[in-house]
């Protein structure tokens, strides 16, 4: 059995971010071996996206200059289908991440800190002078953690973009005071995310994880790809052979055909290796890139309360 709690909830575009805020309004049983459309269906059905986006008061969004709520087409976007494919390996790549520190632990001081880059409509970004070959959906679950989401977006933004990728980050927000789900956040910002654009692959990122090498390549992978394989925090040395957890990336194709995250799993813990189970179970292979490579530096955060059947 699954846990599968409707929500209600709005999405909100701005600083280069759709933002969707989630509640979990009570808790319904299912069969989880049922069709990954009927999973995702159920959960969609009591939360409701605003069709008109409205800056959320308690972030204090409304001055922000990188918002963009109107369908006005630039001139890069009108030729976009002009451009030449841009290269296999971007050329701005060096192999260093420098980490970015906002002056103030606010929206606002990022969103002037990113006032160079340019955000199309809901927080897309695209290159201007090539095709890009992937696009691609960052997918960020979160709940009362302003800090480390504005050094996320500090940083993220910049290293994105030096990989000419086409891109969208979604902040998947749960905004009651029940235990965390992360799991049935991503869930939620898988389905949202296609309503928005035709995605090809996704990233299922942690709020606190920064990547330390411009080299680690957010490609969508043939097979399910473990990304954040050395993180700093345990001395860039990968825990247990079958974690799958931190950063992930999968295509469309393979997220349907495991069925998704297990919505069971509040609190911290567990979901990450029964992702893990389903990727095998259906005969898939978990993908890493060298540790020399797919290095991250983790932000500094409150240990989240464990789910008590991990």
């Amino acid at each position: 059995m699954s846990i599968l709690p409707p929500s209600r909830g709005k999405i909100v575009f701005g600083l280069g971010i759709a933002y969707l805020l989630v509640q979990f309004l009570y808790v319904s049983y299912y069969n989880e071996n049922r069709r990954f459309d009927n999973l995702i269906t159920t959960t969609t059905q009591e939360y409701f996206p605003s069709t008109n986006p409205v800056p959320i008061t308690h972030l204090n969004l409304s001055g922000i200059q990188t918002m963009f709520y109107n369908n006005i087409q630039t001139k890069e976007t009108k030729d976009k289908n002009l451009l030449t494919p841009c290269p296999q390996t971007p050329p701005a790549l060096n192999g260093t991440m420098r980490l970015l520190v906002p002056a103030q632990e606010t929206l606002e001081e990022v969103a002037q800190q990113l006032s160079w880059l340019r955000f199309l409509e809901g927080g897309h970004q695209t290159p201007l002078d090539c095709q890009a070959r992937y696009k691609i959906a960052i997918i960020v679950p979160y709940r009362n953690r302003l800090a480390n989401l504005c050094s996320f977006l500090l940083n993220m933004h910049p290293f994105l973009t030096k990989q000419q990728l086409d891109y969208t980050i979604f902040i998947i927000e749960q905004f009651d005071d029940g235990l965390f789900n992360r799991a049935m956040l991503m869930n939620v910002g898988f389905t949202e995310a296609l309503k928005l654009h035709d995605f090809d692959c996704f990233f299922f990122h942690d709020v606190d994880l920064i990547p330390e090498n411009d080299r680690n390549i957010y490609s969508c992978p043939d097979q399910p790809r473990h990304m954040s394989v050395a993180i700093d925090k345990f001395n860039y040395r990968l825990p247990y052979v079958d974690l799958f957890g931190g950063v992930i990336s999968m295509s469309r194709t393979h997220f349907q055909l495991v069925n998704g995250f297990s919505n069971m799993f509040w609190g911290w813990g567990g979901e990450d290796d029964d992702m893990a189970s389903r990727v095998k179970a259906h005969d898939l292979n978990i993908t890493r890139y060298h540790p020399d490579v797919a290095r991250y530096h983790m932000l500094t955060h409150a240990q989240q309360k464990a789910n008590p059947k991990r």
